[in-house]
């Protein structure tokens, strides 16, 4: 039979007016099939993280194409499944909405790069939003869905322990044949165990500890779930052995955004049970826990041992320690579903009816809670149960520690960026684009730290109220249909709001949602939380075939479009990859540049491509102008210009791009244009403003001006050029001063204070206008020992030039300086006998 003709054959059956998807649809199962080879291939992919660079967009582009394959297949399915009946039909149609508001943000971008990546991301979203909406139309598509969800999951867990407990070879060439691994080192999956000032912390397959722990909220919490909901022992037991492990990553992530975090989402979640699983829940939790921390310790000692030195006991003794724990819980979880609960179900049903009976006991666990959290992190030695890293990072808890104040201020730089952007904000990638711009500090981080906050800036109010009033129809949907639905209905898509609650909480304080895969996840979630919601009819004037067509024929359309810009920017990420292979082996330039020039026809405007990336078009082009200038200057000029023209195509789609802007001003010094080299530095500075290396630029190129002006004897020109160097000079210094305003708590991030070069150039300044106490005690400071540093033995040529002009000296460092070159004592003298005192 075709595929046509079963999904002819699926649309014979209805629920509850709603047209579904039945089992005999070849479609459905092969969308199926796509779905679980997904969620086993993207979390080793490094989850697909969106790190806006050539490293991290193959699979993400390798996402899209497969993505595109879906959609065209769902537009099938569609063509004769889909009817516009109900409300609902609407919102699967109004998902389109996120890809179409990251479209319009294209006219505003910052980077057309970053902004067209998230418009593919967003359709990607889309894709599984509609997806989880069909496949889980029926009941045996929603099982396998959460199956999949859960599965997968538990997976990335016993990855992630795998390389905790030594075990780490053997977990890589279970994954190697199809993960992303390290390259330099076969089988190895960089940073399933990250080091930072808190030690060793388990990321599994993030790379990012605080994400996996988000992750695994989700996962504790949906285990916990279908520990609570059954009574068969072959059903709880899966997820009772693997309530534990879970539990004990959490605590070895040290994530204290998640430990706060948890609490709250599981309060959340008990709001939509009975008296009796809220009960039930609250005990199975807590006797998961209360495993966990028995053996937390020995875990997290065996786990820091086996990193420093690998030893076969040692991991096998620490799986035994992990298996014991989880059978003892899985068995006190089977006795206590098949006997407690029916008791529990029986004592609490009359109370089940009485209205806000379901809220007691939420509002009960956050007292306990409360008093749970003082007891831990007050000196009263509860806290002593829990390993010293693990302790540290829990007594650290608190809004004036580092994390907390550094999420403030890159909020309230979010809000600033916003303001500029208000409507349809700066296209996808905005914060990593001009976050720089907006600082209060010298931090780095590309990522907001807060999705709700990245969505704003990236798509503005218009994009940010669709997407917000996108997820709240879809809660509205799903809770009025959760309250009218029967228990077996509600425990079919409950996973969903579980994963929804969990991604959605955890992401408004980190960037989970910048990994795509978590993104597809949260949409994928929200389609099978819609599609099995009750809504209104909707009455349509007209019954026409077209309007019920429309939207499966936007879907293959779309699907079309995207598959062919995937599959380029596939091609194009595979030539640079060739490009970067062919470096290796050998310098020829056509050899080079055939490859390069492929990915930039196929992806152009690149930056990694034209100039950021290990090799670039411009840095060869540059490369072989300098080395035609002595042999073939007409060339090395042409290849030059040819430079210049890419770099000017590239500014034109990179405008706020730091590197782009730091080439641009080194091509102009190149070039000998001062001028436009000084214009260009006092432009970008406004957009750097913590980046001391355009004020380096500036102050120097206003100097060399400055006695360019001298020589002409152009008096104003001359004051104007220093005043203005002197002015960068003292904006520095205020910049350096308002650092002193931090908490104490905060770190103030990269270094900026006031460099050796801008030293002399101040104290240049001084000197040239006969402070010549001034001069020296600008200068002094900045001096140091190495006398081979070119810029530190000018620094001492004015320094001892200044003293001299106040009748002192320091015999012994004029010394040390002409011992080094006797030229010194001339290049002094030279200065001194210059006349800058113009009349």
């Amino acid at each position: 039979m075709s595929a046509s003709k079963n999904a002819y054959a699926a649309s014979r059956a209805k629920a509850n007016g709603t047209i579904t998807t039945e089992k005999s649809s070849v479609i459905f199962w092969i969308l199926v099939v796509f779905t679980g080879l997904f969620m086993f291939w993207a979390p080793f992919q490094r989850a697909l993280f969106n790190g806006g660079t050539y490293d991290f967009e193959r699979t993400i582009y390798s996402a899209s194409v497969w993505s595109s394959i879906i959609l065209l297949l769902i537009a099938i399915l569609a063509f004769f499944l889909f009817k516009l009946k109900e409300q609902k039909d609407v919102l699967t149609i109004l998902v389109l909405l996120m890809p179409l508001t990251y479209v319009i943000s294209l006219s505003n971008s910052a980077s057309h790069y970053l902004a067209t990546n998230m418009v593919y991301i967003q359709m990607l979203y889309a894709t599984f939003f509609i997806l989880g909406v069909f496949l889980t139309k029926n009941k045996l598509g929603t099982s396998i869905l959460a199956s999949l969800l859960i599965i997968s999951g538990y997976f990335i867990v016993l990855f992630g322990l795998l390389y905790w407990l030594g075990n780490g070879n053997f977990a890589g060439h279970l994954v190697g044949w199809f993960a992303l691994m390290d390259p330099n080192t076969p089988y190895l999956y960089r940073d399933a165990i990250m080091t930072d000032s808190n030690g060793l912390r388990l990321t599994s397959v993030f790379q990012y500890a605080n994400t996996y722990a988000a992750f695994l909220i989700t996962l504790s919490l949906g285990s916990l779930f279908f520990i609570v909901k059954s009574r068969k022992w072959y059903v709880v037991l899966p997820h009772a052995i693997m309530l534990v492990p879970i539990i004990v990553s959490f605590w070895l992530t040290l994530s204290r955004g998640a430990i706060v975090v948890i609490p709250v989402v599981f309060l959340i979640m008990l709001f939509f049970f009975s008296i009796s699983r809220q009960i039930l829940a609250l005990i199975q939790f807590g006797l998961a826990f209360a495993a966990s921390l028995v053996i937390l310790q020995k875990v997290t000692d065996i786990g820091i041992g086996l990193q420093k030195q690998p030893s076969a006991s040692e991991s096998w003794n620490g799986w035994l320690i992990l298996l014991i724990a989880s059978v003892v819980f899985s068995v006190l979880a089977i006795v206590i579903q098949r006997l407690g609960a029916p008791w529990l179900e029986r004592i609490t049903a009359r109370f089940d009816s009485k209205k806000f009976a379901t809220f007691i006991l939420p509002i009960a666990a956050i007292v306990v809670g409360v008093v749970g959290a003082i007891l831990i992190l007050s000196d009263t030695g509860f806290k002593n149960i829990l390993p010293d890293n693990v302790k540290t990072r829990i007594e650290n808890i608190n809004f004036q520690q580092h994390s907390v104040l550094e999420r403030g201020t890159f909020y309230k730089d979010a809000v600033k960026l916003w303001s500029d952007y208000p409507i349809i904000g700066a296209g996808g990638g905005a914060w990593a684009s001009l976050y720089e711009k907006y600082q209060n500090n010298p931090y780095t981080s590309r990522q907001a730290h807060n999705f709700a906050l990245q969505y704003l800036v990236e798509a503005g109010a218009l994009g940010f109220l669709a997407f917000i009033g996108f997820v709240i129809a879809v809660m509205v949907f799903y809770i009025r249909s959760y309250i009218k639905s029967s228990q077996e209905k509600r425990d079919l898509h409950f996973l969903f709001f579980i994963v929804t609650i969990s991604l959605l909480v955890h992401s408004m304080i980190d960037f989970d949602l910048s990994y795509v895969y978590l993104g597809a996840i949260l949409f994928l979630a929200l389609g099978g939380m819609l599609s099995n919601s009750t809504s209104a009819p909707i009455r349509l004037k007209s019954d026409s075939l077209a309007l019920h067509k429309m939207f499966p024929a936007v879907l293959a359309v779309l699907s079309i479009i995207m598959f062919y810009i995937s599959a380029q920017l596939v091609s194009a990420n595979s030539s640079y990859k060739q490009t970067l292979e062919v470096v290796k082996k050998s310098q020829d330039y056509n050899q080079i540049v055939a490859p390069l020039d492929k990915a930039i026809s196929l992806h152009p405007a690149h930056p990694d491509y034209l100039l950021t990336g290990q090799v670039s078009r411009i840095g060869i082009l540059l490369q072989v102008s300098n080395q035609m200038q002595k042999e073939d200057p007409k060339k090395g000029e042409a290849f030059f210009n040819q430079a210049q023209d890419l770099l000017n195509q590239l500014l034109k789609k990179e405008p706020h791009n730091r590197m782009v802007a730091m080439q641009q001003l080194n091509m102009l010094l190149i070039k000998g244009n001062k001028q436009e080299a000084l214009d260009w530095s006092n432009a970008q500075i406004p957009n750097y403003p913590w980046y001391i290396e355009m004020y380096e630029k500036s102050m120097s190129l206003g100097i060399d001006l400055a006695n360019q002006a001298r020589e002409k004897n152009n008096m104003q020109e001359y004051n104007t050029r220093l005043d203005n160097a002197l002015a960068t000079y003292k904006d520095v210094l205020a910049r350096v001063d308002s650092l002193k305003n931090l908490p104490k708590e905060q770190a103030q991030g990269r270094a900026f204070a006031v460099t050796p070069s801008m030293a002399l150039n101040a104290g240049q300044i001084s000197y040239m206008r006969g402070d010549y106490a001034g001069a020296a005690a600008t200068i002094q400071p900045h001096i140091s020992e190495n006398l081979d540093d070119q810029t530190n033995r000018v620094l001492i040529r004015w320094y001892l030039a200044a003293l001299q002009k106040q009748g002192t000296k320091d015999q012994a460092l004029l010394d040390k300086l002409i011992a080094k070159d006797p030229a010194e004592k001339q290049n002094i003298d030279a200065i001194i006998a210059t006349n800058f005192q113009l009349k």
